[in-house]
């Protein structure tokens, strides 16, 4: 009998098409190219010694980039059902070596997929993408906004930024022809309108950490797209404050108070706590969202985890195109019988020579 379950929590992958455009032009929209790194992380965790081991995977959103994907050429705001699955299907055929993984991790014995949605997939809610990904892996994956077993809850954090989140059941609106639509917050309005021609000008603008200190850079070192990026910021955020699209986000103030916030340094140490303080049966709260990795033990000795992403992440060298790129895990060890969480960690995925670099090691659990 098996006693021992590993969870392996990973985040903000941000597939896309695939590098390459049908044209053959490099796809500046695609962030994810570690496709072989992450078909070694599943063979790895599933064979060998580990090959009859229970082994959970958690995807814990924004694994697609469903906001920045075209439909049919298009980028649109009116993102239904059929879109989803189109687009979906797009990803699987951009990254074959990433879905291949999958479909031999689930098909070894008591291996396990879990996929939670986050502000850039929000859009996996439609059945038809995921059958689309069930069909692709010829296995079940599970989908929903948060997984909680065994004293860990796993979320992908964006609930807790108003101009990131609609409340869930306002998730779906009425789109043209009476058809259903994702209602989809602000900041996902302006990656779609907005973004795509920022990117074009200076590719990296959405993945440098802490964004303020870029901006500042700017101001004394490429005024022009300061100039550029001021107006298009601050004219767009005008509009959409009168457009019905945007009518659950239309709080000026708040809105104004959340990008301030989020562009300074976002941590989510705080809204651990808040999950921490209204689920005592929670050990361990993991998110993603930020793209920062973080850990933090509270003073009962409970933990949060930051998954970060597997994206390239410019330093404030962004302009000098230094990227830091660390692939980022989660990874709980959990005794099924007792119902406790024995260790957890949070590492480094170096490749299958030498698997992983252990960052934190934690075996404390109130």
């Amino acid at each position: 009998m098996r006693l021992m379950m590993q969870v392996l929590v990973l985040s903000d992958f941000h597939l896309g098409k695939g590098k390459f455009l049908e044209n053959g032009h490099i796809n500046i929209l695609e962030d994810f190219d570690e496709d072989e790194k992450f078909a070694e992380f599943l063979d790895h965790y599933s064979t060998g010694t580990y090959y009859f081991s229970d082994i959970h995977v958690v995807l814990n959103g924004d694994i697609f980039n469903l906001i920045q994907m075209d439909v049919d050429g298009v980028f649109t705001h009116l993102i239904s059902e059929e879109d989803t699955a189109k687009m979906v299907e797009q990803i699987i055929e951009g990254h074959p070596v990433f879905f291949s993984a999958l479909k031999r991790f689930l098909a070894r014995p008591n291996k396990q997929v879990t996929y939670v949605f986050g502000n850039h997939d929000i859009a996996m809610i439609f059945p038809k993408a995921q059958r689309a990904v069930n069909l692709a892996v010829e296995a079940e994956v599970h989908f929903t906004h948060q997984f909680c077993q065994h004293g860990i809850w796993i979320e992908h954090g964006h609930r807790f930024e108003p101009i990131n989140t609609v409340p869930r059941k306002k998730l779906l609106t009425e789109g043209p022809n009476q058809k259903e639509i994702i209602n989809l917050p602000w900041a996902s309005l302006f990656c779609i309108y907005m973004l795509p021609k920022l990117k074009k000008i200076r590719p990296y603008i959405d993945k440098v950490r802490p964004l303020s200190t870029y901006v500042r850079w700017t101001i004394l070192n490429d005024f022009r797209f300061f100039i550029y990026l001021s107006w298009s910021v601050f004219t767009y955020f005008i509009r959409t404050q009168f457009r019905p699209y945007g009518r659950f986000n239309k709080n000026f103030k708040m809105s104004i108070k959340q990008i301030f916030k989020i562009a300074i340094h976002p941590k989510y140490e705080k809204n651990a706590h808040k999950v921490l303080a209204t689920r005592k049966d929670v050990k361990i709260v993991v998110m993603g969202h930020t793209h920062i990795t973080e850990w933090r033990r509270f003073k009962d000795g409970r933990l949060y985890f930051n998954t970060g992403t597997w994206n390239p992440v410019p330093s404030m060298d962004a302009a000098l195109h230094k990227n830091i790129t660390n692939l980022t895990y989660v990874s709980i060890e959990v005794n099924e019988k007792k119902g406790q969480i024995k260790n957890a960690y949070l590492n480094v995925w170096q490749g299958k020579w030498r698997p992983y670099r252990e960052e934190i090691t934690t075996s404390y659990f109130p």
